[in-house]
């Protein structure tokens, strides 16, 4: 075993890696019930967070490779992913409003508790799925292959769980929206990842668009959500169905080219800013 590790050491890492995730994975389904279940749903991903640690411990490093460190800059990419993912989904949202004639209205009883609550309930999930989509194995993919190579596979593996689902393998609408929505999500989560070098802003992203998709805007007069649309347009033809998709998903992928570009976008803001106090001062 030892020469095996000496002699492949990346396929080694990536072995051991893999048995860590499966055993917390397993030991927190263990724990994740009754009470924890209810009230403190957060094993699997505390656990992932502790295999992924050990795993850097081991190579001399420390989960500042993730960034998942605690310090306020982190924090903050963590509130300011929240509210780029509510407010992305919402944009998307009225885009196909739009196209399609939908409109918003406000419920006529919304139960803010719930609401706000939602957001504890639903953390521990998308931690789940960035540690293990976008962490420790994401960035070890990137350094024996390329970002591209990486984010194609890590795409289709974050797509097939989603899809691999015997509700959606028996809908024909769903497999398509799924197969061309979730690897925009994923585009989106890993370059937040690799732009901020940080693991909580894609964490807040994934988070703001989950709650938002189930309590910002719904199907039905709910006290869960803030907003429904009382009349859902469905479609009797493929066309307008995937116009819809690539109005929704466009949306996603110019705020992915932002956030890849955000430097240079910042870059030009103050060049311009600078120019305006110098002809304001000129004047």
């Amino acid at each position: 075993m030892k020469l095996l590790f000496k002699k492949y050491p990346t396929g080694a890492k990536f072995v051991v890696a893999i048995i860590f995730f499966i055993a917390a994975l397993f030991v927190s389904t263990l724990i994740n019930k009754g009470f924890i279940k209810q009230c403190i749903p957060y094993g699997a991903p505390l656990l992932l967070v502790l295999a992924t640690w050990v795993l850097y411990k081991i190579e001399g490093k420390s989960l500042k490779e993730i960034g998942l460190n605690f310090n306020i800059k982190n924090i903050g990419f963590l509130f300011l992913g929240i509210l780029i993912g509510i407010l992305v989904f919402l944009g998307a949202k009225y885009l196909r409003g739009l196209y399609v004639g939908e409109v918003f209205e406000v419920s006529t009883s919304i139960n803010f508790e719930v609401i706000l609550f939602a957001f504890y309930f639903i953390l521990p999930q998308v931690a789940t799925e960035e540690l293990l989509f976008r962490g420790y194995l994401f960035k070890k993919t990137i350094e024996v292959s390329n970002v591209v190579v990486t984010n194609i596979i890590f795409s289709i593996l974050f797509m097939l769980i989603h899809v691999v689902d015997q509700d959606v393998l028996q809908n024909k609408g769903m497999i398509v929206m799924l197969v061309i929505t979730i690897p925009v999500g994923h585009l989106l989560f890993a370059t937040a990842l690799l732009r901020s070098k940080s693991m909580f802003f894609p964490i807040g992203l994934h988070l703001g668009n989950n709650w938002a998709t189930r309590h910002l805007i719904s199907n039905t007069n709910s006290s869960k959500s803030i907003l429904f649309i009382p009349d859902i347009i469905t479609f009797e033809t493929w066309t307008p169905f995937i116009i819809t998709l690539a109005l929704f998903n466009g949306i996603y992928v110019f705020l992915i080219l932002v956030i890849w570009k955000w430097d240079k976008i910042l870059k030009h803001l103050k060049i311009l800013i600078y120019k305006k106090k110098a002809s304001l001062f000129k004047n």
